[in-house]
This record gives C-alpha cells, sequence and structure tokens, in this order.
C-alpha cells in the first residue's frame, strides 16, 4: 500500500506497506478464476446409467445436479453462475461439478456376479475407443 508504510529518515515522506495474504484451501472447493471446482464422487452405477446427486455451493445452499447417462470419470458438468463474483461485476463464474468415478474396492458375492456377467457381455462389444488402442498396440510390437 503506497505511503501507507513508516516514516521515512529526516522528514522523508513514508515508506511503502506490503502485506502477505494466504488463503487456506477449502476442503471441498477450489478456484479457478471465477470459476469453483468442486469434485464430487458417484459410483460406477450412477456414472453408467445416470443419476440426480446433491452438490453444495458458495452460497451454502444444496443444488441438484443430474449426472447423464454415461459420465466418464473427471467429466465436467459448468453449472452457470454459482461461481465467484467477476471483479468487474459482469458476471459470476460457473461452479464446475468434476465427476469422481468410484470403482467398488470390496463386493457382494451377489454384486460380483453381476458384474461378471456385465464383463462377459462387454467381451461381445468392444468400444471403437479399445479397438483405436489395440491397433496401436500392434504397431507398437
Amino acid at each position: 500500500m503506497t505511503g501507507q508504510g513508516e516514516s521515512g529518515e529526516n522528514g522523508a515522506p513514508s515508506g511503502d506497506l506490503y502485506c502477505d495474504i494466504h488463503v487456506k484451501p477449502h476442503p471441498i472447493f477450489k478456484r479457478q478464476g471465477d470459476d469453483v471446482l468442486c469434485e464430487v464422487p458417484v459410483s460406477f452405477a450412477q456414472a453408467a446409467l445416470g443419476c440426480t446427486i446433491e452438490v453444495p455451493t458458495l452460497a451454502g445452499t444444496i443444488i441438484q445436479v443430474k449426472i447423464p447417462k454415461g459420465t466418464q470419470n473427471n467429466e465436467v458438468i459448468p453449472i452457470r453462475g454459482e461461481g465467484f463474483p467477476n471483479l468487474h461485476g459482469y458476471r459470476k463464474g460457473n461452479l464446475l461439478v468434476q465427476v469422481i468415478v468410484e470403482v467398488p474396492t470390496k463386493m457382494t458375492s451377489r454384486q460380483e456376479e453381476l458384474l461378471r456377467e456385465f464383463a462377459e457381455l462387454e467381451k461381445k462389444n468392444i468400444s471403437p475407443r479399445q479397438k483405436k488402442f489395440f491397433e496401436k498396440m500392434k504397431d507398437l510390437f
């Protein structure tokens, strides 16, 4: 802050005041300019089938966010106007809901059985991305 420091010697003008500001990280939100990022965990089934989840906002409210069917890990769903106010006052940033798909670490025997059945069905339908990946692998070896 210009001129807000201690008085100068022999009648010289006051010096400048320097302030160090440290912002403590928030446990849920991460700032990205005017936007705010919120990582939200969802289950594999929720991501695959689609669902509606509750997400906190900066204002302290809870909003309902629709997770579309087939949402991928780390996919970001923007919620307009739920971020930080712009310094120039034109608009507010967005709340960026980053979907984190969690793979179960413990399953019941029935869940494992159903997942194995799903995997068998999947073997018959290799995705286009997998085909491209395997083609690239062949070129390497």
